[in-house]
């Protein structure tokens, strides 16, 4: 039982990890481009587009933050 629990605090931590709005974001993106895939629409750009906006999303807050805490 422990070396499941511990697998499963590592899985969590390597899958949220600091920011759990990223991996939202990114499962979000995933299940999008697999829904609109499955109905037939070509769907091949959207997840590098949602990374993209995603991490660029991320800086921008991290160093607004930053910004606000000097």
């Amino acid at each position: 039982m422990n070396r499941i629990r511990g697998l499963l605090r590592f899985l969590w931590d390597f899958v949220v990890g600091d920011d759990w709005r990223i991996a939202v974001a990114v499962t979000s993106a995933l299940l999008v481009t697999l829904v609109l895939s499955n109905n037939g629409v070509t769907s091949w750009w959207l997840l590098p587009v949602a990374v993209a906006a995603t991490l660029t999303a991320s800086v921008c807050g991290a160093a607004r933050n930053r910004r606000q805490s000097a």
